[in-house]
């Protein structure tokens, strides 16, 4: 089930024969639907894309077959499904749309999603909201600001009433920003006044659920300007690993090392013949992080999501055998379940990871063996603390590192394109969106950028 009460099976055994309607005149009615139902439609859309993808998986094995051809990296089958299967997936996506609207509709029916609000009937969550009578509206809603992230690892018996309890306290303290919620704890990252994330840090150090320290969050320069909006939702995990965490367990994670510990580590690592290493430094970042910052002579997967990571574990095995493993992520939640992950596998000698991650590191060690820019899920894009730019523009190769979107509406990937290239009309993000005639709705998964390409030349 999905986390809105729809089986993937829905998406799957659908009849794929019937012709999809006309593109132009599906999205003239998509344009008319109010907000949630866009929305809804949306996920519809990804999870058939996620579901015809997977039925395409050969069971047993590490590979895809489709087409009478066959596929072992997941950004090769879903460019294919992208470029050969669209009107299926389209009307996979429409098919079980049209299934819930008419759910909706029923009254004789349940609702797909339980509502946040029916758990506040038997749990007074009103003692969780602050009092912010001390404060002016001013105070919370202007002047300098800052960003939070955060995450706790812990059981969360009602997890939709965790979930509405957040949506009220971020309201109340005009927070924008994403929260995840889920029964292994909560994932969040959120921006505001000072007078604002002050009383959300002292708000979750009290709460019964979660009982957190200062020390779990970290902060950063910016405000409820670098989110577009407030996002409070739950999951199944609260970061898309997409295994089961009930197979795999943040309490399984590796050995935690301080920022100085870790720092220490890595010096003796980068003093020694790269022959003769039994260490690895892994990042267990998306491609498109590690490609603006990393640490020195890392292991940088090329992945495009972290729900590809299990899949370059089992491929690289070898790689990770009898070797000490030096993990590291953004603020250290990913690290947790990668960990657990790796060490179920068996093969590491030792698997260490950094504690508060890259954030907590570059607090510490601003011109450490972090270098680049730190990459962050929110409209800044970057944050940084050394000058180093590692990465360069995609077009002429001058050294670039500030991440704008593609300027295909239909893509919206990030793309490393210089002012003077810019300036040139070279804003796109591979080959495919800078076509001169695009399709329309040319789904993401098809871009050459996803095949984490630092650089393609483009030629029209």
């Amino acid at each position: 089930m999905t986390s809105d009460g729809v089986s993937f099976t829905a998406f799957i055994d659908l009849d794929i024969d019937l012709k999809p309607p006309n593109e132009q005149e599906r999205c003239k009615q998509e344009k008319h639907l109010c907000a949630p139902l866009r929305k809804h439609y949306s996920l519809c859309r990804r999870k058939s894309f996620a579901a015809f993808v997977a039925s395409k998986k050969t069971e047993g094995s590490k590979c895809w077959c489709c087409c009478g051809h066959t596929f072992t990296e997941h950004f090769a089958i879903h460019k294919h499904v992208a470029q050969s299967h669209q009107a299926e997936v389209e009307q996979h996506a429409l098919t079980a749309f049209d299934k819930v609207q008419t759910a909706q509709l029923d009254p004789q029916q349940p609702d797909l999603q339980p509502d946040p609000q029916q758990g506040l009937e038997s749990t007074d969550v009103s003692s969780w909201i602050p009092d912010t009578s001390h404060l002016s509206e001013e105070q919370l809603t202007q002047g300098p600001g800052r960003v939070l992230l955060y995450y706790c690892y812990c059981d969360v018996s009602d997890p939709h009433v965790v979930c509405a309890w957040q949506k009220a306290l971020c309201q109340k303290l005009h927070l924008t920003g994403k929260v995840r919620v889920a029964s292994e704890g909560i994932n969040g990252t959120v921006g505001g006044t000072f007078a604002a994330t002050e009383l959300y840090i002292q708000t979750m150090c009290f709460s019964p659920v979660f009982r957190m320290h200062q020390d779990d969050f970290k902060t950063s320069a910016g405000g409820a300007e670098c989110f577009t909006e407030l996002k409070v939702g739950v999951y199944r995990e609260i970061v898309p690993m997409g295994v089961d965490p009930q197979v795999v367990s943040y309490r399984l994670a590796g050995t935690h090392l301080e920022p100085e510990d870790f720092h220490r580590e890595v010096e003796e690592l980068l003093a020694t013949d790269q022959t003769n290493r039994d260490t690895i430094i892994l990042d267990c970042r998306n491609f498109y992080e590690s490609k603006i910052g990393q640490f020195n002579q890392c292991l940088a997967p090329n992945i495009r999501k972290f729900s590809y990571f299990p899949d370059y574990v089992e491929q690289n095995l070898e790689v990770f055998r009898e070797k000490r493993v030096l993990m590291y992520c953004t603020g250290g939640i990913r690290c947790e379940r990668a960990s657990a992950y790796l060490k179920s596998k068996e093969v590491c000698k030792e698997v260490l990871q950094l504690r508060g991650g890259i954030h907590r590191y570059l607090e510490q060690f601003p011109q450490g063996h972090y270098r680049g820019k730190l990459f962050v899920f929110d409209e800044r894009y970057a944050i940084s603390s050394n000058d180093d730019v590692i990465s360069d523009c995609r077009y002429c190769g001058s050294p670039w590192d500030q991440y704008e979107l593609c300027s295909s509406a239909s893509c919206r990937q990030l793309v490393l394109s210089c002012p003077s290239c810019r300036r040139e009309g070279q804003t796109a993000c591979c080959l495919t969106c800078q076509s001169k005639d695009p399709s329309p709705h040319q789904h993401r998964e098809e871009c050459e950028c996803t095949m984490g390409r630092s650089r393609i030349p483009l030629e029209l």
